[in-house]
């Protein structure tokens, strides 16, 4: 099979995630930190090795990274832990519903209300998009740093500025950027950064965390066991135990810091730079092509992440992801989650045919991916 759906999850992984996931699986069965045996004591410090991976990746601090099932939950977590009543949020018309559907069910239960920003041709113009829609009681920006359809790069860094400037929470959604493109907390003034293990960083699925600054309080819309004040019926007001209830997925976090330590190991610029240039071709070639509709400028570097969106002919989107797949081609079809994008786009009638290329595609596979679209 030629895999070219690496947005929605890395396949295959590196040899050392396998190995390390399949280790912890006979060696860190513990319940981390909660009992006074060595085995459970050296599972809290494997546990919390992984969490200072991902602290030096994202530049926040290592005590502050929760761990979660998913970026979803990640996400459910940092939206909902952050608004009152009355407030208002601003979001972008490119977001995922791991995004759009936790804001829209806030407004259906009348919390809040919420306005859509547009991405723009330039980061000012996309700034100014943002910063229009600010009111008196806008409390909250959430926004992707990448499309996960048309790989539109948002400029976080701005936004970041123009939210500590006006005093507003802002949240980001690394789902598709985290392990292909650079973000730092501290520097591009990100309150809270949500991201999956099981994509950009070649981790397991299950994992995922919220990454917290130091002077940011979340509510939270989880309660349980933490192995930590336990005599109190509160939630702890500390982190990371305030948002990790329940027991760790541990052979799956261990297994996501293999994949971290693979993507420092190849280097972040040069993964992107290696899909982008994937990509890039591939746009060149589709462009050539009568039968196929695109529906981005070429994706320069910087402006876009490595994941291109088409149709074919008059076909469904799900039709020709069907008759590549017949001939070993594996893509993604229809709305990929994300509905605001597509009525952005215009492309809600039948979605779109997105490819995603990863560090282990080769441009043999791409080769075979055109030649096999031409022939359809």
């Amino acid at each position: 099979m030629i895999y070219l759906d690496n947005s929605a999850t890395t396949n295959p992984k590196p040899n050392s995630v396998l190995h390390a996931t399949g280790y912890a699986m006979k060696n860190y069965s513990f319940n981390s930190g909660r009992g006074g045996y060595r085995e459970s004591v050296a599972t809290a410090a494997k546990i919390y090795d992984v969490r200072e991976k991902i602290g030096t990746l994202t530049g926040f601090p290592s005590q502050n990274i929760a761990f979660t099932p998913n970026c979803t939950t990640a996400l459910n977590m940092a939206i909902k832990g952050s608004v009152k009543r009355g407030n208002h949020i601003i979001i972008s018309s490119l977001e995922h519903n791991a995004v759009s559907r936790p804001v829209a069910a806030l407004a259906q239960k009348g919390i809040i209300t919420y306005d859509i920003a547009f991405p723009g041709t330039s980061v000012e113009e996309t700034l100014y998009h943002f910063k229009r829609l600010i009111k008196k009681n806008t409390s909250l920006i959430v926004c992707t740093q990448a499309s996960n359809v048309f790989g539109f790069i948002f400029p976080v860094a701005a936004i970041g500025k123009m939210c500590r400037e006006n005093g507003i929470r802002f949240i980001v959604d690394a789902a598709q950027s985290l392990g292909v493109l650079k973000i730092n907390g501290q520097e591009n003034d990100i309150d809270v950064l949500c991201a999956p293990g099981h994509k950009g960083l070649y981790g397991p699925m299950g994992t995922g965390f919220m990454a917290v600054r130091d002077d940011v309080f979340l509510d939270t819309i989880i309660e349980g066991g933490t192995g930590s004040a336990s005599m109190n019926l509160s939630q702890p007001d500390f982190l990371p135990d305030r948002f990790e209830s329940g027991t760790l997925n541990n052979s799956g976090i261990i297994g996501l810091g293999a994949g971290i330590d693979f993507v420092k190991s190849k280097g972040i610029d040069t993964i992107y730079s290696h899909e982008l240039s994937m990509v890039q071709m591939i746009y060149k070639e589709l462009d050539k092509m009568e039968r196929v509709v695109l529906y981005t400028p070429f994706p320069l570097k910087d402006s876009y992440a490595p994941i291109l969106s088409f149709n074919f002919d008059d076909y469904s989107s799900e039709k020709t992801a069907s008759l590549l797949a017949e001939h070993g081609v594996a893509v993604r079809a229809g709305l990929h989650c994300a509905p605001l994008a597509h009525h952005t786009f215009h492309t809600e009638e039948r979605g779109t045919v997105r490819l995603s290329p990863s560090a282990f595609t080769s441009w043999r596979e791409c080769e075979i991916f055109l030649n096999t679209l031409k022939k359809l």
